[in-house]
């Protein structure tokens, strides 16, 4: 397997692509509307619920708020199964600042490069609590796209941070300010820590769901 070695980055990266999906919508339009403030040019890419809640929240600036669909140019799965599961997602969440070759496949898409990504995860754990649980529910509530696009940007901590915790939105928000849209290599590096801890523990409770529940209680479930 080819492995693909980087040597140069920046410390500070300007925000100016933003990836927003989230199931906890609580701060977002506090966090985007504060980077607009200081960098009036960002484009918002977002799905589903939180495109629409943003672009709500946005008023005039929505203008700056992108379809994931419009940029991919694939309509979202039905029951929004696959919206961002996609090469022009992951190349941009994935290429380097300076590596030539990323710099053509960008250019040959159409692409543009992700600096931050802000998703949460569908609410797995919070789910299993209702009194009404079925397995079905629960299965239903596993998210594919969120820790895709988490560990994609949490492994280019060089250049992307990931977001997963409305809990540093304020953190980020005064990195944002006082540095004029820049995020710093030790903010990437510690959000990118917070996001493998998160989608390490989301995984883990689904194999502990998973390996407590009889095949029974499972097939009980459906039509066979």
């Amino acid at each position: 397997m080819a492995v693909n070695w980087v040597e140069r980055i920046d410390d500070g990266v300007k925000i100016q692509n933003v990836l927003a999906s989230v199931s906890d919508k609580t701060g977002l339009d506090r966090l985007v509307l504060a980077l607009l403030r200081v960098n009036p040019v960002a484009r918002i890419y977002s799905t589903g619920g939180t495109y629409t809640a943003l672009r709500e929240s946005l008023g005039p600036d929505s203008r700056n708020l992108v379809s994931v669909s419009d940029y991919t140019g694939q309509p979202e799965m039905q029951g929004g199964l696959v919206k961002t599961l996609d090469f022009k997602i992951y190349l941009g969440l994935l290429s380097e600042t300076y590596n030539p070759a990323h710099a053509d496949d960008l250019k040959r898409t159409q692409g543009v490069a992700m600096d931050m990504v802000v998703v949460n995860l569908y609410p797995f754990v919070q789910t299993l609590a209702r009194p009404d649980v079925t397995p079905e529910k629960a299965r239903a509530h596993i998210d594919i796209g969120g820790p895709c696009m988490i560990r994609a940007s949490a492994k280019n901590f060089l250049r992307v941070a990931s977001v997963t915790d409305p809990a540093d939105y304020d953190g980020v928000i005064r990195e944002l300010e006082s540095g004029k849209g820049v995020l710093s290599f030790k903010t990437r590096f510690e959000l990118a820590r917070k996001a493998f801890a998160h989608t390490a523990a989301y995984d883990a409770a689904i194999a502990a769901y998973l390996k407590d529940k009889d095949f029974n209680d499972i097939r009980a479930c459906y039509q066979i």
